[in-house]
């Protein structure tokens, strides 16, 4: 990478990275591109070669810091060892809720702005130092699998979204139970979507 390069990258891992504190402390309503191009160390002007408008960068945050979590999730079941896509997908939803369990302020940003777009950049994207694209290996688990879904990015969403949302009182107030309570019966709701998209032949 080129000086010209490495100059903008850290330009805008200053923006990411200061949009993030400031959504995460003072809320998105309450921060402005003003303060998010002045704590960065930036001329506001800098900040629209990367983003739109502020929307922007919390819509290309939540979708990175969600691929951020697939990604160390799908690390964890290679390093692990874990064989069949049913086990799997609950070993990396129990891998993300441990990881947001540790990090309220992901928690909260996650859950509160996660929409279908997205989450469909997120899984558009390429995962961290590798050409491939998250969604695609989720595939492969699939496929290795030996069984076909309908729709298996809806059906991704759906347990991501359920895991997120239902999780969120859990994790913060512990309501209407603690995580580890509600845990199986979140697993339970997750093989009944599983069920719901497997393809069922003609």
């Amino acid at each position: 990478m080129g000086k010209v390069e490495s100059n903008k990258k850290q330009k805008k891992d200053a923006l990411f990275n200061t949009a993030f504190e400031l959504f995460t402390t003072k809320g998105t309503n309450k921060t402005t591109i003003s303060d998010i191009a002045d704590k960065a160390g930036v001329a506001k002007g800098t900040f629209y070669l990367y983003f739109k408008d502020k929307y922007d960068i919390r819509n290309k945050l939540v979708s990175y810091k969600t691929k951020e979590l697939f990604y160390r999730a799908y690390q964890s079941v290679l390093e692990h060892e874990i064989s069949g896509f049913d086990n799997q997908l609950h070993f990396m939803v129990d891998f993300i809720l441990d990881s947001l369990e540790q990090d309220y302020a992901l928690l909260v940003f996650i859950s509160k702005n996660l929409s279908w777009g997205v989450f469909q950049a997120a899984l558009d994207d390429k995962m961290p130092d590798s050409d491939q694209q998250f969604y695609q290996q989720y595939l492969e688990l699939i496929k290795k699998d030996g069984r076909t879904y309908d729709h298996p990015d809806l059906m991704l969403f759906s347990v991501i979204e359920l895991a997120s949302s239902t999780c969120y009182s859990c994790i913060l107030y512990q309501q209407p139970v603690s995580l580890t309570e509600y845990r199986p019966y979140l697993h339970r709701t997750i093989d009944a979507i599983l069920t719901s998209f497997e393809s069922k032949g003609l």
